[in-house]
């Protein structure tokens, strides 16, 4: 072989979830940018092999002074077969300021018209879904007023 190069990777669709959210509660400000906390009330998750509620968490935010949004959120996933799942998105939010203006004031806005894009990464101890610890996993996100919606992808 002269040059082989690896595949490129491949999305398979995992699940979509609604996840509600509450008001944001404001830190302040911080060398790197404004920190704030979103708390996960619930929600709910469905796709070819697995359905099930989310659990209340949290989704800790700086934004940045460049308008850049890091997102950490963590919740537990129930599934409707009775595994618990661990979830920890770490994710990037950023758009025109009058967006990202728009967001942040609770008002909705165009899907699409910003970027929102993660890496997350499962725990679960039940072997049906073991799988989902041992592979890449990236999801996109749309937030909307009381709600975040995701799509989560594992590379293949």
């Amino acid at each position: 072989m002269a040059n082989p190069q690896p595949p490129a990777p491949k999305l398979e669709f995992i699940f979509g979830a609604r996840v509600t959210v509450d008001t944001p509660q404001d830190l302040g400000a911080f060398n790197k940018g404004q920190r704030r906390v979103v708390p996960i009330t619930g929600g709910e998750f469905s796709g070819p092999d697995m359905r099930g509620k989310v659990l209340p968490g949290a989704d800790w935010q700086l934004v940045r002074h460049d308008g850049v949004a890091e997102l950490e959120a963590r919740y537990t996933l129930s599934t409707d077969d009775g595994a618990t799942i661990h979830v920890r998105n770490l994710a990037r939010r950023h758009g025109p300021a009058e967006v990202m203006a728009a967001l942040s004031a609770g008002r909705p806005v165009e899907p699409g018209s910003y970027y929102f894009c993660g890496s997350t990464f499962f725990e679960t101890t039940d072997e049906r879904y073991a799988w989902m610890t041992k592979h890449i996993v990236i999801c996109t996100g749309q937030r909307e007023p009381a709600t975040v919606t995701l799509q989560f992808y594992k590379v293949a």
